[in-house]
């Protein structure tokens, strides 16, 4: 991962060990170029951040009766992962990266937001002392508005004097934008290919 905008090419290659399977750059200001040394671009985004406060309300969050909690069992980590994997796409099955250690991390806090028993959305947000990271932000139902609105709102509750960060693109910027969020620079994932 690059921590200078002024890192080039040559330097993070020769920190690296390029010829390992799933080698991988994160390019934390899209500055770089690696194409020339067998890497793809992975998929590019752009960093979003949100000051500290209250999350603007949105008109879906308040007529939906969603309820946002913590998940503090296996279980509901299980019920959480596959609405989210159901959501993105991935359909994989026993958890996908969401496995029951990471409830014991005491930064990371896997969010739900539920109607009834059913998980409809959800966020992953892993807090520091100075910010919080919202990864993961979905939708059962595919509208990630109201995901959006609902997984700040639970951070902004919990933290309200921290505020928020985190990377996304497409669909996802366009409503992290909409509930407060300003995007902030790019980012760029390369992924060594040629091997």
């Amino acid at each position: 991962m690059t921590l200078s905008p002024a890192a080039s090419a040559a330097e993070i290659l020769a920190r690296i060990d390029t010829t390992s399977p799933g080698c991988s750059v994160k390019d934390s200001f899209g500055t770089l170029d690696l194409s020339g040394a067998g890497f793809d671009v992975l998929f590019e985004a752009e960093w979003i951040h949100r000051p500290p406060g209250p999350a603007p309300r949105h008109p879906d969050t308040d007529r939906t009766g969603v309820r946002w909690d913590v998940v503090r069992d296996a279980d509901a980590l299980a019920a959480w992962a596959a609405a989210w994997s159901g959501a993105s796409g991935t359909g994989g099955a026993g958890g996908g990266p969401f496995r029951p250690e990471l409830l014991g991390d005491g930064r990371t806090f896997v969010l739900r937001g539920r109607d009834g028993d059913r998980v409809v959305a959800g966020a992953v947000a892993s807090r520091s002392a100075q910010a919080v990271g919202l990864s993961n932000v979905f939708a059962a139902d595919g509208g990630s508005g109201a995901a959006w609105a609902g997984a700040l709102g639970a951070v902004s509750e919990r933290w309200p004097g921290l505020p928020v960060v985190g990377y996304e693109s497409g669909e996802d910027l366009a409503a992290a934008v909409a509930h407060g969020c300003l995007p902030v620079g790019p980012l760029r994932v390369w992924l060594a290919t040629d091997r």
